[in-house]
């Protein structure tokens, strides 16, 4: 499967707002889309055309994808599947997408960035009702615990999540334990809940062509 490998920074710029992919860096005065609030490449500056229409229901399908690097065969499955449960479609959307094993290891507070809470996934650090998950994408159940193996609980990289993290507001669906390294879905997700930067409906539009 296709993975990105640059720098998700550029992912921001080309967005034209923060996707918040690299933890504190994001805050920052340095960050990037701060600094350069341009489309990355040789005529990033030139590139000033008003998106309307598809081009802008597309622009919100890439945001979310970049979220949550999710492929986009992997990204329509769960729209098909949103289709077709009970409820707003856009919403359980993203529920699903909430829901996947990296993020809500990130909305945990165990990593300062999606993108690190994957890599704590990958490398096996992190179980489900104690046992070992390795599959970023594992969709989580209400009910379920999250914890850090007991092995992997002496990273560096949690203690920096765990002071990042207390500066972050903490999800109401998410009952947290931080000393411990340990959490459990109380509820799914809210719409207002996902303090997001997508306009979810516009993503229903494009699919539904």
């Amino acid at each position: 499967m296709a993975r990105y490998k640059d720098a998700v920074c550029r992912l921001c710029r080309r967005e034209g707002t923060k996707l918040f992919l690299k933890g504190a860096k994001c805050f920052m005065e340095k960050c990037p889309v701060e600094k350069r609030n341009f489309a990355p490449g040789q005529h990033g500056k030139d590139r000033k055309a008003k998106i309307v229409g598809y081009g802008l229901q597309l622009r919100e399908k890439q945001k979310a994808k970049r979220m949550y690097f999710a492929q986009e065969g992997q990204f329509r499955n769960y729209f098909e599947k949103a289709a077709r449960a009970k409820g707003v479609t856009g919403e359980v959307l993203l529920q699903q997408l909430e829901r996947r094993l990296d993020s809500v290891v990130y909305r945990l507070g165990f990593a300062v960035a999606r993108r690190q809470a994957r890599q704590l996934v990958r490398h096996g650090h992190i179980a489900v009702n104690g046992r070992k998950v390795n599959i970023p994408s594992f969709q989580v159940n209400v009910g379920e615990e999250i914890s850090v193996r007991e092995a992997s609980k002496k990273l560096v990289i949690l203690e920096a999540a765990k002071e990042f993290a207390l500066h972050q507001t903490a999800p109401t669906w998410l009952e947290i334990d931080r000393d411990n390294f340990k959490g459990k879905v109380l509820a799914l997700p809210r719409r207002e809940e996902i303090n997001l930067p997508v306009n979810e409906q516009l993503i229903v539009e494009l699919y539904s062509k």
